[in-house]
Parts: structure tokens; sequence; C-alpha cells
């Protein structure tokens, strides 16, 4: 199957910004949504206490970042989205929340920024859009060289499987979900959207990259079947 195309994905979360607007429930397609934003909001405030500014990638609606600020009275965001609708919704909760953004609409894979520019970098939901083992690796690398000594970087988001027996069973406990939360069509909707547009690696081939890439302190905060929170930090 051919994958979505950056502009089919980019009009997809134009309009679809109410979905991604609740910070109570966070990402509803996604298992344990607000449990993940929690964790990697105490993660990131834990491992980076003294974090003056945040770059939230695949910003969405903006609630990494909210929730992010309720642990951490970080005050500069750089929300970074595809979807400028998004990225409006996002700066808008952003500054009703004292927060200071700016926005960048582009893809993570075409975006750059000076080297030690963040101190936290978070990642919700948005690099399963990666597609070659080129892309991961220029990616990771990239997420490295825009943190500053001692930042970290908090990652949640879709994973696949190394054994197709464990990918089979983790794909039928997330349908399930779905099927639970929304009924038969909308599971059937969201695993048709998710099989066009992404494609998702192990949580064990990402860890191995942020080794790789130069990233220490890896840790994995949680994961159920397809979705899985982590986080690592750049050196001091």
């Amino acid at each position: 199957m051919n994958k979505s195309t950056v502009d089919e994905i980019r009009a997809r979360f134009d309009a679809d910004v109410e979905r991604f607007s609740n910070l109570d429930t966070g990402q509803t397609a996604t298992i344990d949504a607000a449990l993940c934003l929690e964790l990697i909001a105490k993660g990131a405030a834990a491992v980076t206490p003294h974090a003056t500014h945040v770059l939230d990638i695949g910003c969405g609606a903006g609630n990494f970042t909210l929730r992010l600020h309720q642990e951490l009275p970080f005050q500069n965001v750089t929300l970074l989205d595809l979807s400028q609708p998004m990225l409006a919704r996002a700066a808008a909760r952003a500054t009703a929340a004292g927060l200071t953004p700016t926005t960048v609409q582009a893809d993570v894979r075409e975006a750059h920024f000076p080297p030690h520019s963040f101190d936290v970098l978070l990642a919700g939901a948005v690099l399963h859009h990666l597609r070659t083992d080129a892309e991961w690796e220029q990616t990771f690398a990239k997420l490295h060289s825009w943190l500053r000594p001692g930042g970290s970087l908090w990652i949640f988001d879709m994973v696949s499987h190394e054994h197709p027996a464990v990918e089979t069973f983790a794909h039928q406990r997330w349908t399930d979900y779905l099927t639970s939360f929304g009924g038969p069509e909308y599971a059937a909707k969201v695993t048709a959207y998710v099989k066009k547009e992404d494609t998702p690696r192990p949580l064990t081939y990402q860890l191995e990259l942020l080794r790789r890439t130069g990233f220490t302190s890896i840790d994995v905060l949680h994961k159920n079947a397809a979705f899985a929170a982590f986080g690592a930090c750049r050196g001091s």
C-alpha cells in the first residue's frame, strides 16, 4: 500500500482539531493517553527541573505542553506541527495558560533549529510518520542536536513489535479498546487511516537508536499493547 503523503496527513489533522483539544483524555484513539500525558510531564519535570524552553514536536492542540506546564514552570514553548489549525489552537491554549508560544508550521524532517536550543523536547504521537531507517536515524540525531546539555526528550507513540505473533495480539488489544470506546465503525475508521498513514517501529528499535545517536539515561515509563511512553537525556 502506498502511504499517505505529508499533504494528505496535514489535511486530516486540519479537520480534526477538537479531538486533540481535551487535556483530561488526551488523544482518545491511543491507549492510556491521559496516563502517559501525566507520566511524561512528571518525567520531564523530574529530569529537567530548571527547563526554560520547550519544543513540542507534532504539538497538535497543545496537550503535552499544557500538561507539562502543570508540573514545570517554564515560560517559552516552540510549537511545531504540520497543521496550521492545530498550531492556532495550541498557541491560544498556551497563551491562556500564561506561556509565551512561538509557532512553526513544518514537518519535523524539514525543521531546523540551532544546536542547543531547547531544554525539553516533547514528541506525542508524531514520530510514527517517519518512513525509512535513514529518516529515523537523521531525525533522532537532529533531536539530540537541538537539546542543550542535560536536556531531555520525551516520546509517547504508537509502536510495532519484533515478533509477528506479538504484533497480532497487541494490535487486537488496541482494536478491542477502540471498539469499546467508539464502537466497531470507529475502530474500523481509525485502524484504516493508521494502516494508510503510519509506519511505527518497535520500541526496542527506538531505544537502540536513541543510544546510537548519543542519548543517555534512557527509560521506559509505560507500555500497553501498541503504545509506549519513554524518555532519554542528552549528557551534560
